[in-house]
């Protein structure tokens, strides 16, 4: 591209943009894989049985369901929204102003379209527990100050949180209790839409009429996720892209809904302002990050339009942003990109020309260190675009979501399709040749055989299961009981060498770490697990065939289940009371006299703090990963059954697939049965 411009007018012709999608290549070739896997499942169907047919469109409504998700984290005002907005092609989607109260998760499920047409929406008003814990309680900041006794600022939560509650009412009256667990959903969307439910108002009248300029922000304080269905011309595939709250707000709601969207999802881009990238305030923000792999990590240094001097500070800023990565424990390894939302919705809206005077300088300035010269851009707008930053973020997402989530569902479903192609196969086999089975097995027998088969695997795994969790959760509480005994340790010693006067600190690093490397070993294990559960499964299977088939069975092509991601201990991230350095621990601190009270209290400050995400830990993710173990033997169990009624179908001389086709010669359904065989093969290795 072109990069000796004298002057910003170069850039301000107005010019259609032909490349939104630069850097989503590989996402364009993986769509494709993945339109010729459900044909070919197709074809398969057509040539199968009744009851494989059945488990081949499980298979497909798998592929149809696959929406790789990318969480968007940052600090409020970082321009999170800006850059969703941005990512689908939509420069005015979402409103950016949005309520400071509010702890809104906002999804955008985002289809191949060049027609910009919103086909629905769905938004999930919060339970009566959430409402609850947030009045009585305020938040988890309320529960914090509580137990901290700092008396003040309780009382400055609960002004807040009877404003609140008064507009609340103001706004939905009578409604407003029923609401709550509710959902609403619309067959469209547009901008007025979304700002009732996730943009705060102006105060109004609860007479006024649904969908007028008062409307505005009706449903807001109460909203709990929004999604929003709609085609983008960006992408050339489905994906999701989930705009998170800020982690800064007074009641921590935020970081609650943020750590469960990170849980929900396997890569996070984080938006950081170029003017304060990794402050002291985004501290909370890296914890959350740091218990991530590198690899699920993007880091997008947004408002670089805004900087004087892009060329000589951003190298700056990327070092001081590696540098905080390295001491704060954060994911070191993760990629850093540079751009501008405001460029890219710049571009999209069509308003190039329309730049401000310092933004203009600030492209230009870093259009000559970034644009390579070999290259010639097709029209001013397209040069802005890949300035944005938004090709090379989309390069970064498109690389990690087809290797990692996008190849392993690919392979996955492969995989069990096989298993069917391979079995229609031998069917015929079974049908020409009869069986040399070295026992007699009526097909009672072989069903109740497997069925005790599989509930003995399913029942084992689950047995074996709770014994690593019950293992794992000593582990995790001994760390944390050493944790707790250490810090009270340092407590009293302070005391003894300082007095009372001085403000004692202790860091939580610790027992995150210690923690983390705990379940660490547990995912090994629970890995490890599963696999050898799904091996010993395959070989009793395996076994049963021979026994009911004989060896003619041998062509078979068992595939082992996949064993279930562990997910990242994401909570170990949430904000207790030893992370603040502020009029919280001070507070405490003050109220506090006694050597003996101090120790008392701390210990159960402490034990409290750290209640919520021991469970977490213990309980919640280990039981989903026991489950998501428990559910992939189970449905391969399912596919098993399937493929098992009907070989013994064709061994008792019913050949429904041969009536099936009557119409059509037999060799051509074996040709397309091994045609499908050998495209399913190269997409399982």
């Amino acid at each position: 591209m072109e990069t000796n411009l004298e002057s910003a007018t170069q850039l301000r012709a107005p010019a259609a943009p032909c490349n939104l999608g630069a850097g989503l290549e590989g996402m364009v070739e993986f769509a494709e894989r993945v339109e010729h896997l459900d044909r070919t499942l197709e074809s398969l169907c057509s040539v199968t049985g009744e009851s494989t047919s059945r488990s081949v469109d499980r298979l497909r409504k798998s592929l149809a369901d696959y929406e790789p998700t990318v969480t968007i984290l940052g600090q409020v005002k970082a321009g999170k929204t800006a850059l969703v907005n941005a990512m689908a092609g939509w420069a005015d989607l979402l409103p950016s102003d949005v309520n400071p109260w509010t702890s809104v998760v906002t999804s955008l499920h985002l289809t191949p379209g060049r027609k910009r047409a919103e086909i629905g929406a769905r938004f999930k008003f919060m339970t009566e527990r959430e409402w609850d814990r947030l009045l009585t309680k305020g938040g988890r900041i309320g529960e914090l100050a509580g137990r901290a006794g700092a008396e003040s600022e309780l009382e400055k939560i609960r002004e807040q949180i009877e404003t609140m509650r008064e507009k609340s009412r103001k706004r939905l009256g009578k409604k407003f209790e029923l609401l709550l667990g509710q959902e609403h959903e619309y067959g469209f969307f547009d901008k007025n839409l979304v700002e009732r439910y996730i943009c705060l108002g102006d105060d109004f009248d609860v007479e006024g009429e649904e969908g007028g300029p008062e409307d505005q922000g009706r449903f807001a304080d109460i909203t709990r996720s929004a999604d929003l269905y709609m085609n983008s011309p960006t992408v050339p595939f489905r994906m999701c892209l989930r705009d998170t709250p800020g982690v800064n707000d007074t009641f921590m709601m935020r970081e609650q809904v943020t750590i469960q969207a990170i849980r929900e999802s396997r890569i996070c881009v984080v938006v950081l302002s170029a003017h304060q990238a990794l402050t002291s305030v985004d501290m909370g923000l890296i914890r959350l990050i740091s218990n991530l792999k590198s690899r699920d990590v993007l880091i997008f240094v947004n408002r670089i339009d805004e900087l004087a001097d892009p060329q000589n500070q951003i190298p700056e800023i990327e070092a001081s942003i590696r540098q905080t990565l390295v001491d704060q424990n954060g994911p070191t390894g993760a990629a850093i990109i540079f751009g501008s939302a405001y460029w890219a919705n710049k571009v999209l809206s069509g308003g190039i020309e329309t730049m401000s005077e310092l933004s203009s300088h600030a492209l230009l300035d870093w259009a000559a260190t970034a644009l390579d010269d070999s290259a010639t851009a097709s029209s001013p707008a397209d040069m802005v675009w890949e300035l944005s930053g938004l090709p090379n973020l989309f390069r970064h997402l498109s690389e990690r979501i087809v290797a990692d989530s996008g190849e392993a569902i690919l392979s996955k479903i492969a995989n069990s399709a096989v298993t069917i192609a391979s079995s229609q196969k031998v069917a015929e086999s079974i049908t020409i040749e009869g069986k040399d089975a070295p026992e007699e097995l009526s097909m009672y027998d072989v069903r109740s055989r497997f069925d005790h088969l599989a509930d003995r695997h399913l029942t084992k795994l689950g047995q074996d299961f709770d014994a690593m969790i019950a293992e794992y959760q000593t582990r995790a509480d001994r760390a944390h009981a050493n944790f707790i005994e250490r810090a009270t340790h340092s407590l009293v010693e302070h005391l003894e060498r300082h007095g009372e006067r001085e403000v004692w600190e202790y860091s939580p690093t610790g027992l995150r770490m210690l923690l983390r490397s705990a379940y660490n070993v547990f995912g090994t294990r629970a890995h490890a697990l599963a696999v050898k559960s799904f091996e010993a499964a395959v070989t009793d299977l395996a076994e049963l065939y021979y026994a009911a088939f004989g060896s003619v069975v041998g062509g078979i092509q068992i595939g082992l289940p996949m064993a279930p991601e562990i997910p990242s201990p994401v909570a170990l991230g949430q904000t207790i009371a030893l992370d603040f350095r502020d009029g919280w621990w001070k507070s405490w601190w003050r109220r506090t006299r006694g050597y003996k009270a101090f120790a008392q209290k701390f210990q159960l400050l402490i034990a409290a703090e750290t209640e919520d995400f021991m469970h977490q830990l213990k309980v919640v993710q280990t039981a989903e990963v026991k489950d998501a173990a428990l559910r992939a033997l189970h449905d391969f169990m399912e596919e098993q059954k399937d493929i098992l009624l009907e070989l013994g179908s064709h061994a008792g001389g019913v050949t429904d697939v041969q009536e099936l086709f009557l119409d059509r010669s037999e060799l051509e359904r074996r040709g397309a049965l091994q045609d499908a065989l050998d495209t399913l093969t190269r997409y399982a290795a």
